[in-house]
């Protein structure tokens, strides 16, 4: 079920991306008065699930869900039509038109793309605020993994600095970490400030763990898996682990640590159960686990602040999340030539962006995830290369410099590299996706 809703939502926001692009192509075509033959949401090839002709226009919806287009007359694109381009041009071509306004038909697109997420930020600001863990409001400080204690990190050290600079929001601790490729973050350890400093070595383990520390929580049970040893105990939901073996322990490294080292042993857990402490006997299985579920609600045990804004208040504050969020694209798709991150090693395709989703329908996280996904369409589509609109406007911008316009053949041979070069990214992209499901 978890993976029905999050394919669900994927399919919609992509839908709808689709919908929002082209919608920025057919406006400024339109505009100029220049015929849009077909405005397609997905691709078809040999048959289409849908088609209506609306005056010069068929509306319709492809079978292969990997994008949408609309073809333009007068101008050579994934269509390939080279009949029409051998006939005379007429006054409602693409052809035909002034060179700034084939630019702006071209970046029709992506205009949109950047205008839709700035709206959705702006609306999701101001029906939801901003809510968030400072980090210095991370009392417990922080729990690592095994990549975090490679950098030189211990749970409990509270952060700092990273490179410097301090960081106002925890969850983003780790991308400044990767995203900038911090040298060293300052930590207080045991009431001393400390400098750790990140080695090299540690970069493209940090590509495949992003989430290498997180806040450190008392170990509190919400419930349950199948066949829990914990439940069969005598566990009970609410109850806080606060001893084991007559040792004193509250967070969830400290308890996870301890059962690890305890597999196939009778062990006594003692839990704060309402004021009371009740002593549990507990045979550890060779898992190490208890199979308990844990409260990760920030809430429940931090303050969080929570930034809210009023209808005028959420457009500077879009246009402001709309730039932070570019900017942090941008710095992560540079990660993908980086010799030491080999960022394009996890390069992601639709498996990868439907885990962004949550299990759980959640309009927040949909229509945040969305307004991101647009950002990074735009960006995607600006980049010059041939068949991308970014390619495009790369020849268009040769002709307003020059005088010169590319040939149609140049264009017909770009224009099926450009088709190769995206397919092959695809490929990569997704193929990556299928080798990490067995891994």
């Amino acid at each position: 079920m978890e993976i029905l809703v999050k394919a669900t939502q994927l399919i919609l926001s992509l839908s709808i991306l689709v919908m929002v692009h082209e919608m920025g192509h057919f406006f400024f075509a339109r505009l100029f008065k220049t015929r849009v033959e077909k405005f397609y949401l997905f691709f078809n090839p040999w048959f289409s699930l849908f088609k209506k002709k609306v005056g010069d226009t068929e509306y319709g919806m492809g079978w292969l869900p990997l994008g949408g287009y609309v073809k333009i007359s007068g101008m050579i694109d994934e269509s390939m039509d080279k009949e029409q381009m051998k006939q005379p041009p007429q006054p409602y071509e693409f052809r035909t038109k002034r060179t700034w306004q084939r630019l702006l038909i071209m970046l029709g697109g992506i205009i949109v793309n950047v205008v839709f997420a700035f709206l959705v930020y702006s609306m999701v600001l101001f029906t939801w605020g901003e809510e968030y863990l400072p980090v210095s409001e991370a009392k417990y400080g922080i729990m690592v993994d095994s990549t975090g204690t490679k950098m030189g990190l211990m749970n409990g050290d509270r952060i700092l600095t990273v490179n410097g600079k301090k960081v106002e929001n925890f969850r983003r601790i780790t991308s400044e970490v990767i995203i900038d490729k911090a040298s060293y973050i300052e930590v207080e350890r045991n009431g001393v400030k400390t400098k750790v400093s990140i080695p090299k070595t540690i970069w493209s383990e940090l590509r495949n763990n992003p989430s290498f520390i997180d806040a450190r929580m008392p170990f509190v049970i919400t419930g349950y898996t199948k066949e829990s040893v914990g439940e069969k105990a005598g566990i009970k939901i609410g109850d806080k682990i606060v001893l084991f073996n007559n040792e004193p322990v509250q967070f969830i490294d400290e308890v996870r640590d301890r059962l690890r080292n305890s597999k196939n042993k009778d062990v006594v857990i003692s839990v704060l159960r309402n004021k009371d402490t009740v002593a549990i006997s507990v045979k550890v299985p060779d898992t190490g686990l208890l199979g308990v579920a844990l409260e990760t609600n920030l809430a429940k045990f931090f303050t969080l602040k929570k930034i809210e804004y009023g209808f005028f208040e959420s457009f500077p504050a879009g246009v402001s999340k709309t730039f932070t969020m570019l900017d942090f694209y941008v710095k992560q798709f540079k990660l993908i030539f980086d010799k030491d991150i080999e960022g394009y090693k996890s390069m992601g395709g639709f498996i990868a962006i439907g885990k962004f989703f949550p299990g759980v329908w959640d309009w927040f996280s949909f229509w945040t995830m969305t307004a991101f996904l647009s950002i990074i369409l735009a960006f995607m589509n600006l980049l010059p290369i041939p068949a991308l609109d970014g390619g495009h406007v790369l020849f268009l911008l040769y002709e307003m410099i020059t005088g010169r316009k590319p040939s149609d053949k140049f264009l017909e041979h770009a224009q099926i590299v450009g088709m190769i070069i995206i397919f092959g990214l695809l490929i990569w992209a997704n193929g990556n996706d299928i080798i990490g499901l067995f891994k």
